[in-house]
């Protein structure tokens, strides 16, 4: 055995070893120092269930939106999403006024999308000159209360104006008397500088912790040093949602949202003070939701699909090259194994489309097989001696090889730029395994399966080659 095939042997060793360890189910990850990855098969909504959304700008048909509006857009959503710990989430734009959303094993679409169509407006409102019976009130109505943010002094008095001021009006009895009054936003939301869930370590109930930047914290200091025994009101979107009561003067810019907040609700406003408000408004324009039952049963018939697939290659590799055709077999093995390590890895979100892509490209590791052995029964035949005909055969097969696998490669990039621009994430996925796969079919031709063939050959005393090699 040559000494390059040694080379070779021990990469292949060494990759294949990594790959089983990534491969494993309850693999433990690479937590080294500062590196801490953890591996994870993430499976698509059409094989796991969950919901499919596209949402569309609301505003006029004609209205021009700038493109920088829409990533900003797309990027709050996707914070926002990934915020909902939905970790396999897809999150695009398609064409210039629309996003899509995919939130694979999402159980409640409706919270998760409200969640993400919420502007998050925060304001903190002084309710200074209310008592406890009409903070209640507010709290517990959720009654749209109406405050000076962003107004000059006229419009406040014009608005005032306009409020009705007793219970007799019959279109708005159902709106709280208190309620009819404007009231003062001592600051805003775009103030906070960070936002987390956090324990109560007294009461043990889930808290939103903020802290704000330096000119909110400077208001923030000033307002609380004025009004210490007051109420300083957390109102989201004009309703209120928490009133605490200033204990002591607040200099540090640090506070803690509280009310009956579960984790849940707790980790829903924060992803909404924390990623912002929306730049334009957004509106569902279709929805789409797959069932459990059928993305498991897509799954299943995937799984099904592929071994069966898998079965007729291993048999015909076998039947029609002989020992080159057992080689090539256990190259295959090699590659699905590590072309799913590479899934595991970064993580690619598979679909069905998404194992199509892999399950083609598979035939692109078995072109490369085929077209080097093909070179290899041409020099046997020529009377080649067999380790010399093994040396040609790649060398003379590598051209076809290089370009049919450019070509492949270079139709998974459009593929992948159509995907990307038209939001049509179902190519996007295709594109991708695609291109991983031609890759590692490359990596698994020339290296793994010319190391195994050549180990076996270095040792092969058999001189009829008609029986073993097909010819």
């Amino acid at each position: 055995m040559t000494k390059r095939n040694q080379r070779l042997l021990i990469l292949v060793g060494l990759v294949l070893a990594l790959a089983v360890y990534i491969n494993l189910p309850n693999s433990p990850g690479i937590h080294i120092g500062q590196i801490n990855k953890d591996f994870t098969t993430r499976l698509g909504l059409d094989l796991v269930g969950g919901v499919q959304t596209l949402l569309e700008a609301d505003l006029p048909e004609g209205a021009v939106i700038e493109a920088e509006t829409m990533r900003t857009a797309t990027t709050i959503v996707e914070n926002r999403v990934n915020g909902l710990g939905v970790t396999e989430a897809v999150v695009q734009q398609a064409g210039d006024r629309r996003i899509v959303v995919e939130l694979p094993g999402e159980t409640d679409p409706e919270r998760a999308l409200a969640t993400i169509r919420k502007t998050g407006r925060l304001e903190f409102v002084d309710f200074s000159h209310l008592d406890e019976a009409q903070i209640f009130e507010l709290v517990e109505s959720q009654t749209t209360i109406y405050t000076d943010d962003g107004l000059t002094p006229e419009e406040v008095a014009q608005l005032q104006a306009t409020l009705p001021l007793t219970d007799t009006t019959t279109l708005t009895e159902s709106i709280p008397l208190v309620a009819r009054q404007v009231f003062h936003t001592v600051m805003g939301g775009e103030e906070l500088s960070t936002v987390q869930v956090q324990t109560d370590p007294q009461t043990g109930q889930y808290v939103i912790a903020f802290e704000l930047k330096s000119k909110g914290a400077e208001v923030f200091r000033d307002f609380t040093t004025q009004h210490v025994g007051d109420t300083l009101a957390i109102v989201l979107d004009k309703k209120v949602i928490s009133a605490p009561r200033i204990n002591q003067a607040i200099t540090d810019g640090k506070g803690m949202i509280t009310g009956n907040f579960t984790y849940e609700t707790a980790n829903e406003l924060a992803i909404q003070l924390r990623y912002g408000s929306l730049p334009i408004p957004l509106k569902i324009a279709e929805v789409r939701t797959v069932g459990p039952t059928l993305g498991q049963d897509s799954l299943r018939k995937s799984l099904i699909a592929g071994a069966i697939g898998f079965t007729i290659v291993i048999l015909f590799m076998t039947l029609y090259y002989r020992l080159p055709g057992v080689v090539a077999d256990i190259a295959i093995i090699f590659y699905a194994l590590l072309a799913f390590a590479i899934f595991r890895f970064i993580p690619v979100t598979l679909t069905l489309p998404g194992v199509a892509g892999f399950l083609l490209s598979t035939g692109s590791a078995l072109d490369a097989n085929i077209l080097i052995f093909e070179r290899l029964k041409e020099e046997l035949r020529s009377g080649r001696q067999l380790l010399q005909a093994y040396e040609l055969a790649f060398k003379r097969a590598w051209p076809s090889i290089r370009d049919s696998n450019i070509a492949t490669l270079i139709t998974s990039g459009i593929l992948f730029w159509f995907g990307s621009t038209f939001g049509a994430t179902i190519v996007k996925g295709f594109s991708i395994t695609l291109a991983l796969g031609v890759l590692v079919s490359l990596f698994t031709a020339l290296v793994a399966t010319r190391a195994l063939l050549g180990l076996v050959l270095a040792q092969w005393k058999s001189k009829d080659h008609a029986k073993w090699f097909g010819i």
